[in-house]
């Protein structure tokens, strides 16, 4: 076990939002900034903002960390760059009359379709699609849920070609 393996998490809470030089074995030199580490494995997630270009991360087990040295403090900006990772894309808000008319606008099409479709749930907010997979509002392709992989895929692509003709 190595220096860095042997701290504790909240040693490595410290380097959260710095930009650091990661020395690793055979001398592998990594430069980012500290967006987490893991406390289980110790090992260190950086991100990288390449101009033009969405972040990068790169993850440097800890059993390969030899030194991290603190190049540079976050500042506010960063830290909300650094936040905005791994945050889901914030989605429109809707009124409840607009999920109401986008959930039967949805059931309609699917029911024309041949697609078999019910409520769900206390509300009947949810969508079940063939009792296997679930849609949740605001009935778009990342609400889809279901453990059958084939399924999801499928009702996905009919969704996304169903919000393209809207």
């Amino acid at each position: 076990m190595n220096d860095w393996q042997r701290k504790s998490p909240l040693d490595w809470e410290t380097y959260v939002n710095k930009l650091v030089k990661v020395v690793a074995v055979e001398k592998h030199e990594y430069e980012g900034w500290v967006l987490t580490v893991d406390p289980v494995s110790a090992t260190i997630v950086l991100a990288t903002f390449p101009e033009e270009e969405k972040a990068s991360l790169s993850f440097i087990m800890g059993h390969a960390v030899q030194e991290v040295e603190i190049l540079q403090e976050g500042d506010g900006d960063t830290e909300q760059r650094l936040a905005g990772i791994l945050a889901p894309q914030q989605s429109p808000a809707y009124s409840p009359e607009e999920l109401e008319r986008r959930k039967n606008a949805l059931k309609a099409w699917l029911e024309t379709n041949h697609i078999p479709v019910g409520e769900q749930g206390e509300l009947g907010r949810t969508l079940s699609v063939a009792g296997v997979l679930s849609i949740e509002p605001p009935y778009g392709p990342e609400q889809c849920s279901s453990a059958n992989e084939i399924i999801l895929a499928r009702v996905q692509g009919l969704l996304q070609g169903y919000l393209q003709q809207q």
